[in-house]
């Protein structure tokens, strides 16, 4: 796949996650963006150790964060936290499942599809490891969400 075609497709990604955010509400925005926040920063964080031990590969330029997953991580990740916080939060056994039926969509056929056209493989992970590695920061947002809220 050619460089522009992998940059219209972030940009396509990272505009349809944005273009949910009306149907959050502004008051859930609000209320489940910093705990969303610093999961990408987690994830923004745990990249550079998938980089460095070559976990998966982007095709087009595989040492470039900004070409390669920061339109996740600013995308379907960010908005996508807010979204399962607005839909589960309360409901920790809910919020779990629906995390683990993501994530599982996501490392498996998901994967399969980025491979497919090019854009992304996973190298030195299988889909199981790639799961558990994006399934860890589940307990986390809930947990940071849960402290954000008891402090106010």
């Amino acid at each position: 796949m050619s460089l522009k075609k992998q940059w219209t497709i972030n940009i396509i990604m990272i505009l349809l996650a944005w273009s949910t955010i009306p149907f959050l509400g502004i008051r859930n925005v609000k209320r489940f963006l910093p705990a969303s926040i610093l999961i990408v920063i987690l994830e923004g964080i745990n990249v550079q150790f998938g980089k460095k031990y070559k976990w998966w590969f982007f095709y087009n330029n595989p040492k470039s964060y900004v070409s390669g997953e920061l339109p996740f991580n600013i995308g379907p990740h960010l908005v996508g936290s807010m979204w399962i916080l607005k839909l589960t939060y309360g409901n920790f056994k809910r919020f779990i499942l629906l995390n683990a039926i993501i994530d599982f969509f996501f490392a498996f056929p998901h994967l399969s599809l980025m491979k497919k056209l090019k854009v992304a493989t996973l190298d030195r992970l299988n889909n199981w490891q790639f799961f558990l590695y994006i399934f860890y920061k589940a307990p986390i947002l809930y947990g940071f969400q849960y402290l954000f809220e008891k402090k106010e």
